[in-house]
């Protein structure tokens, strides 16, 4: 319970500018300090942020601009800087580029179509979140607006999501106790489906520190992946490393210098699967025996390089067992939300 304690306590600290076309007085209004949870959304800090600019706003309509707080700032800020600067606009909505937020039930509505899409592809169904009672509903949704880390689990828990067993402590532990020599293990994973969004910012330039990483300026710099990962029962140590595999094949493509660079990890081509449901674009079988072996760099085709991962704010290392990524980052709406950084040729 470590883990995710962490990552429901996680917070962003906050200084809201007000958009300078929006200032209507002099001096301009102070920018306002905020506490944003990770696990939250922006658009639901709107009540906590408007009235420190209302005073100066110009007369209209207000529409406040929509994905995780924790993972946009992963996503945005390579070098996390603290208070994270954002610049609100309370008018002039870009309504033929964004969808807008009708407030607090339009947020609350695709939390709940993420859950019901998340426990698709765990389950092959969705039947126990569109039987939800409304008081049940209304409790999962208050807890994460509130952090309440204890209430959630008790709401989703009647969800019966399945979950990942972690074969990595289990292994651990019957060596540590030497109750049982390593080829008599039972296998301990079952098979499970892991839904995860990708985003993948892509940058054309070299660099070493990541305040060299060019600011996002354009949304067309980033692709949205959303695609599920299998860890099968055969699978006996499957990865971070591994799940990049199935999530980027395409980026996967140079196998010698893979081969050379990761380990000596074969990657066999990914392949349709007509019975996987729509969200289900590949499944990548891997054989490979090494996979647990650190690998000495992230390079994965000659004109592509994964630079930078992070998940709820943490690097992980590619050797990680994924089955612990699973069960210990997953966002409220049961997706791992995967931000990585990738060099890729002009």
């Amino acid at each position: 319970m470590e883990a995710p304690k962490f990552v429901w306590e996680g917070a962003i600290p906050l200084q809201i500018h007000l958009h300078e076309s929006q200032v209507t007085t002099l001096p301009p209004p102070p920018p306002a300090l905020i506490l944003a949870p990770r696990i939250g959304y922006l658009p639901l800090l709107a009540p906590l942020i408007k009235p420190y600019f209302s005073s100066t706003l110009p007369p209209g309509v207000d529409t406040i601009w929509y994905i995780p707080t924790g993972v946009l700032f992963d996503l945005l800020c390579p070098e996390p800087e603290r208070p994270w600067n954002i610049t609100v606009h309370f008018r002039g909505y870009p309504g033929s580029v964004l969808i807008p937020c009708e407030g607090e039930d339009s947020v609350k509505w695709s939390f709940i179509n993420s859950l019901k899409e998340a426990a698709y592809i765990m389950n092959g169904n969705c039947k126990n979140v569109m039987n939800m009672s409304q008081s049940d509903q209304l409790e999962l949704w208050h807890s994460v607006m509130n952090g309440n880390l204890e209430a959630y689990q008790r709401v989703s828990s009647k969800l019966k999501l399945a979950t990942v067993d972690d074969e990595y402590a289990s292994l651990c532990l019957q060596k540590s106790q030497q109750s049982v020599i390593e080829t008599d293990l039972p296998a301990q994973a079952k098979t499970g489906r892991v839904p995860v969004r990708l985003y993948v910012l892509s940058v054309s330039k070299d660099f070493d520190d990541l305040d060299e990483i060019p600011r996002v300026d354009s949304w067309e710099k980033i692709s949205y992946i959303n695609r599920p990962v299998e860890i099968r029962k055969e699978d006996k140590c499957f990865t971070l490393h591994d799940a990049l595999k199935i999530l980027l094949p395409e980026l996967f493509l140079d196998e010698s210098l893979m081969n050379v660079k990761l380990g000596g990890v074969d990657l066999e081509d990914a392949v349709r699967n007509s019975n996987e449901d729509v969200t289900s674009d590949k499944v990548v079988e891997d054989q490979g025996q090494n996979a647990c072996k650190r690998p000495e760099a992230c390079r994965i085709s000659s004109s592509a390089e994964i630079k930078l991962i992070r998940i709820q704010g943490i690097e992980p290392k590619l050797e990680i067992p994924f089955s612990w990524v699973a069960n210990n980052l997953l966002n409220p709406d049961y997706f791992l939300h995967v931000c990585v950084c990738v060099k890729v040729a002009q």
